[in-house]
C-alpha cells in the first residue's frame, strides 16, 4: 500500500533520538487511552506490556558496551526500566496509578526533544558557517536604518 511506503521512507529519514521519540509518543499515547477508559484486563495489560518492552528494549541497550551514552546515565535508564517493570505490575494489580508511567514518559520525551532543538540549532549553525560568506559579518544588520534607506531617510 502507499502508506506503508511512506511510513517506511518517513522511518527511514528519522533520526534515532526522532526514531525514539515517536516510539514514546505512541507508547504513552496508548497509556493514556488506557487510564481515560479506565481499563482493565486486556487493554490495560497490552499498554502496560508495550511499556515493558520500550524500557526493556532501552535497558538491555544501555548494557551494550558499546553504547555511546555515559555511564550514568545509561546506569539511570536501566534503573527506570527495573522500576517501570516492578511499578507496571503494581498497576496491573490495581495497587498503583498508571500516571507515575505516564509521567516519566513524558518527562523522556521532553528531554529527547530538547536535544533534537539543540542538534537542530547546532546543525543550523555548522550550515550558516559553511555558506559562502557563513563566515562574515553582516554588513546590513550593523547598518542603522538611514543606512539602507533610499536618500539617508
Amino acid at each position: 500500500m502507499a502508506i506503508d511506503a511512506y511510513l517506511k521512507v518517513q522511518k527511514a529519514a528519522e533520526s534515532p533520538k526522532q526514531t525514539e521519540y515517536r516510539i514514546f509518543a505512541q507508547v504513552t499515547a496508548a497509556l493514556m487511552k488506557a487510564r481515560d477508559d479506565n481499563a482493565r484486563g486486556t487493554e490495560l495489560v497490552e499498554a502496560l506490556d508495550w511499556n515493558r518492552r520500550l524500557w526493556t528494549t532501552l535497558a538491555n541497550d544501555c548494557a551494550m558496551d558499546d553504547n555511546q551514552l555515559s555511564k550514568e546515565l545509561r546506569a539511570q535508564i536501566i534503573s527506570l526500566s527495573i522500576w517501570t517493570g516492578r511499578y507496571s505490575s503494581d498497576v496491573a494489580l490495581g495497587k498503583a496509578s498508571i500516571d507515575a508511567l505516564i509521567d516519566v514518559n513524558r518527562a523522556i520525551m521532553e528531554g529527547l526533544a530538547m536535544q533534537q532543538e539543540l542538534a537542530e540549532a547546532e546543525e543550523r549553525q555548522r550550515a550558516e558557517q559553511e555558506a559562502p560568506g557563513g563566515d562574515k559579518p553582516d554588513v546590513e544588520a550593523n547598518q542603522s536604518p538611514e543606512d539602507t534607506h533610499p536618500g539617508g531617510q
